[in-house]
């Protein structure tokens, strides 16, 4: 016989995705969301399943087609996704992924919601768009009472309806926004889309075009475009009041990377109806609740995606034999498996606390001022290690790792997305900069966090150092945290490994002791 299979890591199913990272399940406890370990474990058990991984899968490769027009030559505007994305969706929005901080005010929500997204996101990531946008959407339209009361219901329901009609007739509805133009990117001051106030009322034209919109069939947006006073954030549904659709044309889908069971697109307003959400002349003011809120996601997806890849090379490495024993017992590869599941843990660690600053910065200045600063470093860091974690974890698995039946390839293309997304990495280090600079609430609530303070530099450094500025405080706030989550060891090496040593498995992480967790 020549095909007898053998030497072989049989499928990873059926294993919850929370309660198997005791790393997670602590730091949900220790943040304050204990309450929420039970439902989260729920979620953990049903997105580890084969049914759960299949739906990914085929959510990803039947990827979403756009319907521009009917047969007629009508606009038609819609987006068609495979059944497994909506599987996906209804998963995420019955389990308040999208919603939870807003509709339990219990302290620790939004450290239980980051933990459902991270599992979540553990098992895919495409999908999770939408569910950001709508949970860091909300956070920005609550500038307006009125609007937030009309629409809130709707955005918070459990009940995931896919149908393309006015919200009002719909179970449940999600948030999307477009920011950026083809000119502009993340400069969006320099945006060209117009506004044109209908009278004396909140309600306005939009025309123009977004370069990048986010989910293009959620049931509305939040946009930026520039009215009379400057810049201004707008409101704008797919279907207008009167229950027409609106001037709301999707011109292409992007070709991406990865990310491809998600539907980013190019679209065009051509006097489409937009309430004002708001000051005039405050966009960007407005819209930043919403950027601070998907850029926790983007830490949380970053995060998910590092435990992802490690939870795969340890399970080849626990299954397949070389050269007379198990990877798993082979020094060097032990050495390599033991770095990644630190960086995951020093991850994990720092997305947590963050999500309790979240939960706790309407209460006291130290920790609004510690999600302020925190969040970019958290944004930048994470961020970055996620494609180097991936990569090292697909090479565990040799050749089995980078064909498309293996996971592995998809998180592997999923991996600088978050990085790019809501600020690329210079952005995001220069407000890093802003911070320490204008804002010293920023720079004391930093330091009372950090072991070793000597990290935070007492003058502000040039432009050209930001990065390994953020990168030295990142690295020093996560040994301080794992130190205060009992693993004294880890930050030790944490330290040790990241101390120039920047290849996986150069220095001794074993020790750490995190290789089994």
């Amino acid at each position: 016989m020549t095909h007898e299979v053998f030497n072989q890591a049989p499928p990873l199913v059926d294993t919850n995705l929370y309660l198997s990272d005791a790393v997670l399940v602590d730091a949900v406890k220790r943040e304050g969301g204990a309450w929420g370990h039970e439902d989260i474990a729920v979620l953990g058990a049903v997105l580890g399943t084969a049914q759960a991984q299949q739906w990914a899968t085929d959510a990803n490769e039947h990827e979403p087609r756009l319907h521009t027009h009917d047969r007629f030559g009508n606009r038609r505007d819609e987006v068609e996704f495979h059944p497994g994305w909506h599987e996906l969706m209804r998963t995420s929005v019955t389990h308040h992924v999208h919603s939870l901080p807003w509709v339990d005010h219990r302290d620790g929500a939004h450290v239980v919601r980051a933990a459902l997204m991270m599992i979540t996101a553990e098992n895919e990531l495409g999908h999770t768009c939408p569910i950001s946008m709508t949970y860091s959407g909300i956070a920005a339209l609550n500038a307006d009472p009125q609007l937030a009361g009309e629409w809130l219901p709707r955005l918070t329901s459990a009940e995931y309806d896919s149908r393309f009609g006015p919200a009002d007739g719909k179970t449940g509805a999600l948030l999307g926004m477009g920011m950026t133009e083809k000119q502009g990117g993340s400069d969006v001051r320099a945006n060209t889309t117009r506004a044109e106030r209908i009278g004396d009322s909140a309600e306005y034209l939009i025309t123009g075009h977004k370069w990048f919109c986010s989910a293009p069939m959620c049931d509305a947006f939040l946009i930026l475009a520039q009215a009379p006073r400057g810049l201004t954030c707008f409101f704008l549904p797919r279907w207008t009041p009167g229950g027409k659709r609106n001037r709301f044309e999707i011109q292409r889908l992007k070709r991406k990377l990865g990310n491809r069971s998600n539907a980013s697109s190019e679209v065009e307003f051509t006097g489409a109806w937009a309430r004002l959400l708001g000051e005039e002349g405050r966009g960007v003011a407005t819209i930043i609740e919403m950027v601070q809120h998907t850029r926790l996601d983007c830490v949380l997806g970053s995060a998910a995606l590092m435990r992802g890849a490690l939870v795969e090379a340890v399970h080849h490495a626990r299954h397949r034999s070389a050269f007379g024993k198990r990877l798993i017992h082979q020094p060097l590869m032990r050495s390599v498996l033991a770095d990644l599941a630190l960086e995951s843990a020093a991850a994990t660690v720092l997305a947590m606390r963050l999500a309790r600053a979240f939960d706790r910065r309407s209460g006291t200045l130290d920790e609004r001022a510690f999600a302020r600063i925190a969040t970019a470093i958290a944004k930048y860091w994470v961020c970055k290690r996620a494609p180097a974690q991936v990569g090292e974890a697909l090479e565990c698995l040799g050749g089995n790792g980078y064909v498309d039946d293996s996971v592995m390839p998809r998180l592997y293309r999923e991996a600088p997305l978050y990085s790019i997304w809501e600020g690329s990495g210079n952005v995001i280090c220069l407000d890093v900069l802003r911070a320490l600079q204008k804002e010293p609430a920023c720079r004391d609530a930093l330091a009372a966090e950090l072991e070793n303070t000597g990290a935070i530099p007492t003058e502000v450094p040039a432009e050209a150092d930001a990065r390994g500025v953020v990168e030295r405080i990142a690295v020093e706030l996560q040994a301080s945290l794992l130190n205060r989550a009992g693993l004294g060891d880890a930050a030790a090496a944490l330290r040790r490994a990241r101390a120039g040593n920047m290849t996986f498995g150069s220095v001794d992480t074993v020790s750490a002791g995190l290789l089994d967790t």
